[in-house]
């Protein structure tokens, strides 16, 4: 099988979602999910990418991120997955595969498509049967306890215009 070609563009949000390998619930081991988002955490500092939301579940992860100029989608992935895989390898002196091979994504559209994907980020675990409240899952942006970038400028929702009412004010 072919490897898959990602369609992106410079500034461009993506929603993107990468399995463990063989969809094994591994990151339900604590010190591999801490691991993960270190180094989520740790690309997001060093600026490879801007990192709106997150969840990690027990056997993948969903990110909201907006890759840096200088940084590709598939460069970002890459050093998210590769990262955290050399990482969990040296604490855990063993070579287990960690990742399934590629990754998934949508390119987000307009505030909608942002503020739908935000919302299946945050109740995924809660779907899942995992936690009864999104800021109950410690492994995701919900939680509150991680920095995150703001939602892009683009995708940011039209304010309504509020109206200009009350006893100065001319007749709408």
């Amino acid at each position: 099988m072919g490897r898959l070609h990602h369609r992106t563009a410079i500034g461009s949000t993506y929603f993107v979602t990468t399995k463990a390998a063989q969809s094994i619930a591994v990151f339900q081991v604590h010190e591999i999910a801490e691991i993960v988002i270190a180094k989520l955490l740790h690309y997001r500092m060093a600026g490879a990418y801007r990192l709106h939301e997150f969840v990690l579940m027990p056997n993948h992860l969903h990110l909201l991120l907006t890759p840096t100029d200088a940084t590709s989608l598939e460069k970002a992935m890459q050093l998210i997955k590769g990262g955290s895989s050399h990482e969990i390898h040296q604490k855990r002196g063993n070579r287990m595969e960690i990742w399934q091979a590629g990754f998934h994504e949508a390119t987000i559209r307009d505030s909608a498509d942002y503020l739908s994907r935000v919302r299946y980020i945050y109740l995924n675990p809660v779907a899942a049967g995992l936690v009864a409240r999104a800021e109950d899952w410690r492994w995701g942006s919900a939680s509150g306890q991680f920095t995150v970038d703001p939602i892009p400028q683009g995708l940011k929702p039209k304010e309504s215009q509020a109206f200009n009412v009350g006893a100065k004010a001319p007749t709408p």
